[in-house]
């Protein structure tokens, strides 16, 4: 007899072939069935329900707001500086055209107190001429006391011109109808000082600048002893207020004032008070 005999088997035993097909049957089936219920549609979830949590101002938008209201704060006070700076240029701009206007008004003003001392100088200038032609009448011991007699005489001394006389003779004599300008040195307008002076620096002789210095720029000459190229003066010698220059048969040129201009007339139109001679 055989060792193992005895020994049951470990090996499984065969399972039935009927068994084994209606288990694989009953699996499929159960298979199936979950695969049709599948796709007949999700089943119905049920609703969710979700908190959202609102966020809270924080301390940096705090910041910000206050940010804001500081800016718009300076907003406001840049257009009120700007109004203010508007209205104090309206102000100024009213100001200076007022100043403007009186500014024009006062020139204006000016212009005519000028005019006026200017006429006024001249009726002073004409009231010391007569002055001086009454001292002069005076103390010449003329018993008429008239400017014909100083004419008369100075005639009868006098000569034809010649040489450097008759230069500044025609040179004073061109100049006749020119304007009377005061501080005039030509060569259209002149003062009375001025025409002497061009006069005698055309042949080469140069004379002070003013009558005062003029007045004594020579050799004093009696008006009863004159020579054509004489200078005549009027007022004290070395504080003349005038010069003029004697052309011969008792006549003189001058720049005489602003209604004449410079004009040759006779002494007797406004005697003088000395002469000296230069040439």
């Amino acid at each position: 007899m055989s060792l193992t005999a005895h020994i049951p088997s470990h090996r499984k035993p065969r399972r039935n072939a009927p068994k084994t097909a209606l288990r694989a049957g009953v699996a499929g089936g159960v298979l199936s069935t979950i695969a049709v219920a599948g796709a007949a549609g999700p089943a119905q979830a049920e609703p969710v329900t979700q908190t959202i949590e609102m966020p809270t101002i924080t301390a940096g938008l705090s910041t910000a707001v206050a940010a804001s209201a500081q800016a718009t704060q300076q907003v406001a006070q840049d257009l009120q500086t700007q109004a203010q700076e508007d209205a104090a240029a309206a102000t100024a701009a009213k100001t200076a055209k007022k100043a403007k206007a009186e500014a024009v008004r006062k020139a204006e003003a000016k212009k005519k107190a000028e005019a006026a001392a200017k006429a006024k100088a001249e009726a002073a200038e004409r009231a010391s001429r007569s002055t001086a032609r009454t001292t002069l009448s005076a103390t010449s011991g003329s018993s008429t006391g008239t400017a014909a007699s100083t004419s008369s005489s100075s005639s009868s001394s006098s000569s034809s011109a010649t040489g450097s006389a008759a230069a500044v003779i025609a040179f004073a004599q061109a100049q006749v109808g020119d304007a009377y300008v005061p501080g005039g040195t030509g060569p259209n307008s002149w003062d009375c000082s001025g025409l002497v002076q061009a006069a005698f620096r055309s042949v080469n002789i140069d004379l002070p600048r003013v009558s005062q210095s003029q007045s004594t720029a020579g050799t004093q000459v009696s008006l009863s002893n004159l020579q054509p190229g004489d200078i005549l003066y009027w007022g004290g010698a070395g504080s003349a207020y005038h010069v003029g220059i004697y052309v011969g048969n008792g006549q003189f040129v001058g720049a005489q004032n602003s209604s004449t201009g410079v004009v040759q007339r006779p002494l007797s139109y406004d005697p003088p008070s000395g002469a000296v001679r230069v040439l």
